[in-house]
């Protein structure tokens, strides 16, 4: 399948399944949680290759999972990639029509947003590049990084609590979150475009007999390099 091809609802639901099965780690990232790592990639002050956010998909310990075959690894390869890929596409084409990938669920009879773990996905791709992401955090952009860390955070000040201690208040967050996308995406992008140049000049391209980027321990072209299973 054309890496730039957009993940179809039968692929969406075939990752999603697979980042929930037992074969995955407990800590292991979901699609919303995934989604909101793959944005902070997308929009941030540099480019980041896969074979370095790639491990953090698969938890603490970037173990990658124990596919059954290599197509199958080939293929979950494959729409994660291109997963990434929409994102970075939407932003480069059409950016005003991003959307994080919100749960929703019903609470004292209204719909609210559960947009926690998309806010940890996001500040676990800011963390890659965390010295490179400092700037942001003393500009005018600060109180929006602000509502996205105290959203998604593994842990918050004590004085802070009040504000996500109910799931009204966190959908308020999450909505200040969406609405701040763009703008922190505005922010980078100028900085962006000369740090994507610089790598694509300087990242040497995986050989076939190299290992796999994805931490399966096998060869490229045993792996990811595999042509993918089809759908």
């Amino acid at each position: 399948m054309n890496i730039d091809e957009p993940l179809s609802d039968k692929e969406f639901d075939e990752l999603d399944k697979f980042l929930l099965s037992d074969r995955c780690a407990d800590d292991g990232m979901t699609m919303d949680s995934l989604h909101g790592y793959l944005t902070a990639l997308a929009i941030g002050p540099q480019e980041v290759m896969l074979a370095e956010w790639l491990p953090r998909v698969w938890g603490a310990s970037g173990q990658a999972p124990q596919f059954k075959t290599d197509k199958e690894c080939s293929r979950i390869m494959n729409l994660i990639a291109r997963y990434m890929n929409e994102v970075v596409m939407t932003f480069e084409v059409a950016p005003k029509e991003f959307e994080p990938l919100f749960c929703e669920y019903e609470f004292e009879g209204r719909q609210v947003i559960d947009g926690e773990a998309w806010a940890w996905g996001f500040l676990e791709g800011v963390d890659l590049r965390a010295d490179a992401w400092e700037p942001i955090w003393d500009s005018n952009l600060a109180p929006l990084m602000r509502s996205i860390h105290l959203l998604g955070a593994e842990e918050i000040e004590e004085e802070d609590m009040t504000l996500v201690d109910e799931p009204v208040k966190r959908h308020k967050l999450a909505i200040e979150v969406e609405a701040a996308i763009p703008a922190i995406h505005r922010y980078w992008q100028p900085q962006r475009k000369s740090a994507v140049t610089t790598v694509q000049r300087q990242e040497a391209k995986v050989g076939r007999n190299d290992d796999c980027p994805c931490g399966s321990g096998k060869k490229f072209k045993k792996c990811c390099g595999a042509e993918p299973a089809q759908a």
